[in-house]
């Protein structure tokens, strides 16, 4: 007589998991596949970023290192340098005499950290070590402004090296002074919420996303602490790749933007659901694929939870210029199509 349990044992099993599960950095990626587990829910993971650095409460910036430069170490097996511009990224993971990076890292100027990578990447060339991968990474500041020249050469060459800005939307880290990723109407220590027109003015900036496109680099995208599982899946794709790589990832600052630190997934999150952080990836100048908007919400309701847009909302009205900002959010989400209009989630 067979037996009922044996020939259970033996028949392949197969579960059907819901998105809740997978979703989950606990129970639930232990249902599936150790090959198809997220890098921190691995007992695997490199942990390059450990504990002990010195980030703000709520950090945005430490979080999204931590999942990007694990999931390249697993992406290159370990074969991994990192180079780092000076900014609130390395001053608070290496107070002197200490550092929270565990893989060889190099600090650079605060304007040079892409041509420092490229020098690495070529070194690693010369010495035959082909297998030795390079990231180079910095805040908006340093890579938006003050290293801009040296990122724009790098692309311009299409060295083997991927670029990751933090962009926290500002010089966090000497006293939160406007950079050229910083949002119009934001108060800041140089844009402060006095005037006519408080805050930073509209028709400044620039879209260095847009830029690396515009360069017909192999590989852009953009992320945020939001989404996670888009964030390591990014860093692996493009560590897949040889050439000019640029990953700007969205990391609110509670510090600079005046929100509480419990809520820096929450305003990543409306964020990308306003339309005012576009998630998208290119490949050779083209846009190829982007993160469809679920549920889209107001600009106001991302506004609201920062003290450096509460100027809009002084005595009891609502500033003109949210419609502008509201305007600017419509325009990204026509230009990328962020809005399914097919009824289905994105």
């Amino acid at each position: 007589m067979t037996d009922p349990a044996a020939a259970l044992a033996s028949e392949e099993v197969v579960q059907n998991l819901k998105y809740y599960q997978k979703g989950t950095f606990t129970v639930g990626n232990r249902l599936v596949a150790e090959e198809e587990r997220t890098v921190q829910a691995s007992q695997a993971r490199s942990n390059a970023l450990t504990c002990g650095h010195r980030a703000c409460q709520g950090c945005g910036e430490a979080l999204g290192a931590r999942y990007a430069i694990d999931a390249a170490m697993r992406a290159t097996r370990n074969n991994l340098i990192a180079v780092n511009a000076t900014g609130c990224l390395e001053v608070f993971t290496t107070p002197y005499p200490e550092t929270s990076w565990q893989l060889p890292w190099l600090h650079s100027l605060f304007g040079n950290a892409a041509a420092v990578a490229t020098g690495v990447a070529a070194a690693m060339r010369v010495k035959k070590r082909p297998q030795v991968r390079v990231i180079a990474q910095g805040g908006d500041g340093g890579t938006t402004d003050i290293g801009f020249q040296c990122l724009s050469g790098m692309f311009e060459r299409n060295d083997d090296v991927l670029y990751i800005c933090y962009d926290n939307e500002g010089y966090m880290n000497t006293g939160v002074q406007r950079s050229s990723a910083t949002p119009p109407t934001a108060r800041t220590a140089t844009t402060p919420s006095l005037g006519p027109e408080p805050g930073n003015v509209f028709g400044t900036g620039k879209s260095v996303p847009k830029i690396a496109v515009a360069h017909n680099i192999p590989y852009v995208a953009t992320a945020t602490v939001a989404d996670l599982h888009d964030l390591e899946r990014k860093v692996t794709k493009a560590m897949s790749i040889h050439g000019a790589r640029y990953i700007q990832i969205n990391v609110p600052c509670p510090l600079g933007w005046g929100s509480a630190s419990h809520d820096t997934i929450r305003l990543a999150q409306l964020a990308v659901e306003c339309g005012l952080y576009p998630i998208f990836e290119a490949e050779h100048g083209k846009v190829t694929q982007v993160r469809k908007i679920r549920r889209k919400v107001p600009v106001q309701d991302y506004l609201k939870l920062q003290r450096r847009f509460a100027h809009l909302f002084r005595g009891g009205h609502e500033d003109p210029r949210i419609a502008r900002l509201q305007a600017m959010c419509d325009a990204n989400i026509a230009e990328y199509g962020l809005v399914d209009t097919t009824g289905r989630d994105g």
